[in-house]
């Protein structure tokens, strides 16, 4: 796999990892309230969807992990598809149904990880 595809794969999951520390950890505080504009009410209210949320976005960081490190290089290559597919998809839904700002930080990165991953393969 070609290094700048590799590398883009890995700041993909290192985007995710930041997401779930900003949702599992510091949603509730100013940090996490202005970077989702939230009132501290809405993000008090939120807490327990959002901790879910940063779960679920730890999990596609750690599938991207394990396909970067794969020693079958074919098995790993169907493992970032995989999970970068994940990445865009969800990127997609949330930047038609929660803020069009996601469109640009989740799913544009992860489009481009996969052209540079399937140019690679």
């Amino acid at each position: 796999m070609g290094f700048l595809a590799s590398t883009l794969v890995a700041l993909v999951a290192l985007e995710h990892i930041y997401i779930l520390i900003l949702e599992m950890f510091l949603w509730t505080t100013p940090y996490g309230r202005k970077a989702f504009g939230m009132k501290p009410e809405q993000a008090e209210a939120t807490k327990v969807l959002a901790a879910n949320q940063g779960l679920y976005n730890g999990f596609l960081a750690i599938g991207l992990i394990w396909g970067l490190l794969h020693p079958d290089l074919s098995v790993g290559y169907q493992i970032q598809l995989f999970f970068l597919g994940c990445v865009l998809v969800a990127g997609l839904y949330g930047g038609m149904t929660a803020s069009r700002k996601i469109l640009f930080i989740q799913a544009l990165p992860a489009a481009i990880a996969i052209l540079a991953v399937l140019i690679a393969g």
